[in-house]
């Protein structure tokens, strides 16, 4: 069994895959963790986040290691992954390793942005988490600490729909819903519930008869 999760920045998707991995006994590979790790690699090299023929190579020879690096996990650090990410280059370098942990015998649980439409579109179960744009700002923010009060919301918001641009926009993979995905709109939804939302519409699309 592969479960698909796509999804925009802040949508819940990482959240929701990692509980689906719990619930179905899956491993998981949260697919964005990639491209920060190649990110923070080029951004302590040096290397100029336009160059993809550079990425790529730094793509290619990745650490595994820098996959529990803590700074994967700042700000500026996904900034510059939403821009390596672009990178046809980075793209192909680490396609190779995604598929493979999708095909293990065991079956998985991958969340990013093209997992249903370029890792795995043969998976059985595809979702496309999102939420509004000014609620993806708001758990952004709060996650941040709520720092600058409103004016700093209002600068995680742009800074919200930039990416989504970016995503949408760009040559390599961009980030659209697969034809035979279950749209899951988490806006309004805590955490649980969307978790249980999410479980219940993957047991829905394995078993339509129940």
């Amino acid at each position: 069994m592969v479960i698909a999760v796509d999804g925009p920045a802040a949508s819940g998707k990482g959240t929701i895959a990692r509980a689906l991995a719990e619930r179905f006994g899956l491993p998981h590979l949260d697919t964005g963790a990639l491209y920060r790790a190649v990110a923070l690699e080029a951004l302590r090299q040096g290397l100029d986040l336009a160059d993809g023929a550079a990425l790529g190579r730094a793509a290619a020879q990745l650490d595994s290691a820098l996959l529990a690096d803590p700074e994967l996990r700042t700000a500026h650090v996904a900034e510059a992954a939403s821009r390596v990410s672009a990178h046809p280059e980075v793209r192909d370098a680490l396609l190779a390793f995604q598929r493979a942990f999708a095909g293990q015998p065991s079956g998985a649980v991958l969340d990013g942005r093209d997992i249903g439409t370029v890792i795995a579109p043969e998976a059985p179960v595809k979702l496309f988490v999102t939420a509004s744009p000014e609620e993806r700002a708001r758990r952004r923010w709060r996650e941040l600490g709520c720092p600058g009060g409103e004016a700093g919301l209002a600068e995680v918001e742009a800074g919200i729909r930039a990416r989504d641009a970016r995503d949408r926009d760009r040559a390599a993979a961009p980030l659209r819903m697969a034809d035979d995905a279950i749209l899951l709109d988490t806006t309004g939804l805590d955490k649980e519930a969307a978790v249980q939302r999410a479980v219940d519409l993957v047991v829905g699309r394995l078993n339509p008869a129940l």
